[in-house]
């Protein structure tokens, strides 16, 4: 399956990606099966609680999700573990139900479906799938940082766990590069937290926040600017040669930001001939 497109997620949700690409995983997951029969041409009909045999079922849900009908499909799948729980199709249509969610942006399904296929087949050969599955499924629900970041987190959580169990596959490499994006919401969220502090005059509370940035999100595009923040929250605080020592830790690593030149101009007005500690 080929990388998802990345975009950024610091100031707003992220694109989603598109399904086509994900729908040739979809049928690269499918041809293991060789599909017996042809599917139905009727419409709820083809949802549920008709009895069929597997193979007809299956080719069902498949055609559904080939023609643009990830809900209908999804029942389907769901259907085959339902009527048909011991057959070796059971657990592949356990997995294309949660794919189906996911192009159907269900992501909640999406998750469950996921979750019980590793529940049930944990070392199952689709298993880094489903785990990234679950991740894209959070990945998409993203918002920007003005908004609670529960689900950011959720996301983080799955793609180191991604990343964790199996450091070698493709999905590994492509939640290394989400998680960055990840990482930057984050701090963007706390920097947001920290310039409401500030701009209330509460300079400790903002502190706190931009020091959690240089601390646990420093390769991120908010670093300098928290470094900045720090400069200026230590000067309000009256503690000048801890806003010297930010403002020298910024322009040794930034030494051409924006975020330096205005570090710099702050410290020469108001410590100038003040060393840092």
């Amino acid at each position: 399956m080929q990388t998802p497109a990345h975009a950024a997620v610091s100031a707003r949700a992220p694109a989603r990606i598109a399904p086509t690409r994900l729908v040739m995983a979809a049928a690269v997951l499918g041809a293991s099966l060789v599909v017996a029969g042809c599917a139905g041409k009727g419409g709820v009909q083809d949802t549920a609680y008709v009895a069929r045999d597997v193979e007809t079922l299956y080719a069902s849900a498949k055609d559904r999700l080939d023609r643009g009908q990830p809900k209908v499909a999804a029942a389907l799948f769901d259907e085959v573990e339902r009527q048909h729980p011991y057959s070796p199709w059971a657990r592949r249509a356990q997995l294309m139900s949660a794919f189906s969610y996911y192009v159907a942006a269900d992501y909640d399904k999406a998750v469950q479906s996921a979750q019980r296929f590793l529940s049930i087949h944990p070392g199952n050969k689709d298993a880094p799938y489903a785990y990234y599955l679950i991740a894209l499924s959070y990945y998409e629900q993203i918002s920007d940082v003005t908004r609670d970041q529960k689900v950011t987190e959720q996301t983080r959580t799955a793609l180191n766990e991604l990343v964790r169990r199996y450091p070698a596959t493709e999905y590994a490499s492509d939640a290394k590069l989400k998680l960055d994006l990840v990482e930057d919401n984050l701090a963007g969220k706390e920097m947001e937290i920290g310039r409401f502090y500030e701009r209330s005059g509460n300079w400790l509370a903002a502190q706190i926040r931009f020091q959690n940035v240089v601390d646990n999100f420093q390769t991120t595009s908010h670093a300098p600017e928290a470094l900045y923040r720090l400069t200026e929250t230590s000067l309000a605080l009256g503690i000048p040669t801890e806003a010297v020592k930010y403002a020298a830790v910024l322009g040794t690593n930034y030494p051409g930001s924006e975020w330096y030149e205005k570090a710099y101009a702050l410290v020469q007005k108001n410590a100038s001939g003040v060393t840092a500690s």
